[in-house]
């Protein structure tokens, strides 16, 4: 009877159990590693000795295989026959392993090649097809097609030395590529291995243990109020945004208690069973179930339900859209991803509640729009810090003298196997020991680019009389829990890891950081620090000790501990930080940062970078708008740098010819419409208003009565905008439409206060408001669509802005 299965781990071992007793043995392998070999050694040379038929397939695409793995295989027993198929700029990807045995016959066939990643712990996807005649036979004649084909030639050690003269040759052409797979899969680098597993508590016992009273505290007080009163309002949407470590779960337990059917989305595991916990020790008479991969619990008053197992549509579909009055999700940042947004878009619950410390997404994606601009409660990490609700810090610039100029970016990252070369450094560890030994308290997480630096830097600091662990994905010595226990218990000094504590983990006793990377985000960065600000007993302050070479992002980081951010072009090195906090720089660091300041060339090289990913990924120029919700760099440092978006695109040289005249000429109107003040967005809706009349027309005078009708309709279109900036006293009492009191409204802000403040290019006099510019025909559209772009991408980060920040000008 055939059997069809799905193997997404330890390939291997189900290659060396068929191996025993199969007479028939074909693999057919784009590549071959030395650790792939070595991994099958003895079970393919105990089949050769058995009598067993084996042929093997491998091929020279793009020269990764390696010239040591052919050599060895050669070795193991002359009865094995193998071949190469030369490429000759075919690609050529298979992966299949045939084993006919008198028991059954089996076909693996997926993604795994010869390597010891792909068959033992790599993320890799295979198919075992067993007892299928037909389909066996058909693999072993393609296999055999394949085989004996005329691009292949017998592996000897004649053909191993050409192939190793050829592979030389291309490695030295293409040195990153070729060291890249070899590290890669040679060395297990940076690929996901056995996950481990989050320590699941026991499902909740019925009835449920209590835990006494939970009772809301510090910012929890606040935000609930916040909360209360946004329901009372009759609004079904709100985001709260609270430093780590000041409770948003209990915050979000707490306000469950409104609603009867609650749903709570998340993307880790751990957090779901950590969130099931705590609304259990604030509502112990509900009923709490899981929906994961491994539980499909939906018959609870409260699921906690991970949102890879709702994005399946089966699983999705086994809710009623309007089954939860309340759905929370947790790490509300991730809530523009697809995985979310299908989720989002199938629910209609009576309240939809986001929660996160850092809302602001690592590609900027837009998530205050999911929740319609509310921001209930906000609350970040250096306020908290102020309150004395967050531990204060004391930062460490330590400067790294690694050239990062030198290393070539990949998008928003450096080039990995680039990276490891200039981190892997006995002389930079040294320094990164010393400066740790000098700045450290009691324990530390440190925070490293990859799995191979953080062994790296491990194995050094062990070596140095310190007990430290390296704690990634492909750790199988010790589990996260332990290791968190150990440090907290100070049987070890370090953990060193690589994203692993982002977002979701606690361990308050924690009062080091230090971070041996550069900062590719600012938001992951925000995390991490919050990781050693929770409050703790023997905790006075969090030390933070930072290696500041010239990379990326390395002039703007510090701008996340002022708590009186600029957004102008000029910007000091030291911060205004919160209470008891204070930041130490080495002079070096401090040069460097003047310099990058004074230069500012870093970036707008990064700025580049990631325009040119963007409309890769688009497959065109980006709009203004676009740029801002989806581009990597934060949309207002291209009008920093370069005045306008418009700028900036004369400046990439991504304008054609006639768009480069149209600029050239208009400048000082596209300036003018990117700066202009904006306290509230009158002047943008009066824009938006005249280019709703077209391109030929949007141009020509209007007088305010003409406006008045789209200006109302506008803002009183969307809650957030009618609360934001059309409820102070005198506006709100034009929410029903009053054509006379919004005209007047009209000429006495945004139409007389732009004419005086535009020297000239726009006017207001006898309630004609003019744009004082001569547009000829042929100019006529793209600036009409420049205006366009610039007006749109105002009103929306306007809005974004105050709802962040209501208090922001």
């Amino acid at each position: 009877m055939s059997k069809v299965q799905l193997i997404t781990t330890d390939l291997g071992n189900h290659l060396l159990e068929k191996m025993e007793g199969a007479f028939t043995i074909c693999v057919l392998s784009s590549f071959v590693m030395k650790s792939g070999v070595r991994y099958l050694k003895e079970a393919l040379k105990k089949a050769a000795h058995n009598g067993a038929d084996i042929k093997i397939c491998t091929g020279d695409y793009l020269y990764i295989t390696q010239p040591e793995a052919l050599e060895e295989l050669l070795s193991i027993d002359e009865r094995i026959c193998i071949r190469i198929w030369k490429n000759n700029g075919v690609s050529f990807h298979p992966k299949a392993y045939l084993f006919q045995s008198n028991e059954h016959d089996v076909l693996f066939i997926g993604s795994s090649n010869l390597s010891k990643s792909a068959l033992n712990h790599g993320v890799e996807w295979n198919v075992a097809v067993s007892d299928e005649k037909e389909v066996f036979d058909e693999a072993i004649t393609e296999f055999l097609t394949i085989y004996y084909a005329d691009q292949t030639v017998p592996l000897n050690k004649e053909t191993l030395e050409e192939y190793r003269k050829n592979y030389y040759e291309y490695q030295h052409k293409h040195p990153n590529l070729a060291r890249k797979w070899t590290e890669l899969e040679e060395l297990d680098l940076m690929l996901p291995t056995k996950k481990e597993i989050p320590e699941q508590p026991d499902l909740v016992l019925d009835p449920p243990v209590s835990y006494g009273e939970i009772l809301p505290r510090f910012a929890q007080i606040e935000a609930l109020e916040e909360l209360n009163k946004t329901l009372e309002e009759e609004y079904t949407k709100a985001l709260v945004v609270m430093a780590t470590g000041l409770g948003k779960t209990y915050l979000a337990g707490f306000f469950a208690q409104n609603f009867k059917k609650i749903l709570f989305i998340a993307h880790r595991e751990e957090i779901l069973y950590q969130a099931r916990d705590s609304f259990n020790r604030i509502m112990p008479d509900k009923q709490y179930g899981i929906y994961n991969g491994k539980y499909k619990e939906s018959q609870a008053d409260a699921i906690f339900a991970s949102i890879y197992t709702l994005s399946i549509k089966k699983h999705l579909e086994q809710f009623r859209p309007d089954e939860f009055d309340l759905i929370i999700v947790d790490e509300f940042h991730h809530a523009a991803a697809d995985s979310y947004q299908r989720a989002l878009d199938y629910f209609q619950p009576r309240f939809l509640l986001g929660i996160t410390a850092t809302p602001d997404r690592n590609d900027n994606k837009d998530v205050y729009a999911i929740c319609d601009g509310n921001v209930a409660f906000r609350l970040d990490f250096l306020e908290a810090i102020n309150r004395k609700w967050l531990a204060p810090f004391t930062y460490f610039g330590v400067y790294d003298d690694t050239d990062y100029s030198q290393i070539t970016c990949l998008g928003n990252r450096y080039d990995e196997e680039e990276l490891l070369q200039a981190q892997l450094r006995e002389e930079l560890a040294h320094k990164v020991l010393r400066a740790w030994e000098n700045k450290k308290q009691t324990r530390t997480l440190g925070f490293c680019s990859s799995i191979r630096q953080a062994d790296f830097l491990s194995n050094y600091f062990n070596d140095h009389g310190y007990h430290t662990v390296s704690l990634h994905s492909q750790q199988t010595g010790v589990s996260r829990n332990e290791a968190i226990s150990q440090l907290s218990r100070r049987e070890i000094d370090i953990i060193l890891t690589v994203d692993l504590f982002n977002e979701g983990v606690d361990i308050p006793a924690i009062d080091t950081l230090l971070f041996v990377r550069p900062t590719e985000s600012l938001t992951v960065f925000t995390q991490q620090i919050g990781r050693g600000l929770r409050l703790h007993p023997d905790k006075e302050t969090c030390v933070i000790i930072d290696l500041i070479g010239n990379y990326r992002n390395a002039d703007v980081k510090l701008s996340l501990f002022d708590t009186e951010p600029s957004e102008g072009k000029t910007r000091n090195i030291q911060p205004t930080l919160p209470n008891f906090c204070e930041i130490n720089l080495d002079v070096n660091v401090i040069d460097l940062l003047k310099e990058m300041f004074r230069k500012r060339q870093p970036r707008r090289e990064k700025l580049f970078h990631d325009y040119m990913d963007l409309k890769r990924e688009i497959g065109r120029r980006p709009t203004y708008l676009e740029l801002h919700l989806k581009g990597a760099s934060d949309s207002l440092q291209y009008k920093q740098e370069f005045h306008s978006y418009f700028g900036f695109l004369m400046w990439a040289e991504e304008l054609t010819q006639h768009e480069v005249e149209v600029f050239e000429r208009y400048e000082k109107w596209l300036v003018e419409v990117e700066k202009t003040g904006m306290a509230k967005s009158y002047k943008m809706v009066v824009l938006l208003a005249m280019l709703e009349r077209g391109s030929s027309d949007w141009n020509k005078p209007v007088i305010s009565k003409e406006v008045a009708p789209f200006f109302h309709h506008y803002l009183m279109e969307k809650e957030h905008r009618k609360r934001i900036d059309f409820s102070d006293k005198g506006a709100k009492k034009l929410w029903n439409y009053d054509e006379k009191g919004v005209s007047k409204l009209i000429a006495t802000m945004p139409m007389t206060k732009w004419s005086g403040s535009s020297k000239g290019l726009v006017s207001y006099e006898n309630d004609l408001f003019r744009l004082n510019l001569d547009v000829d025909k042929e100019s006529e559209d793209i600036l009409f669509k420049w205006t366009k772009e610039i007006c749109e991408y105002r009103l929306h980060y306007h809005f974004e802005r105050k709802a962040k920040n209501p208090r922001v000008q």
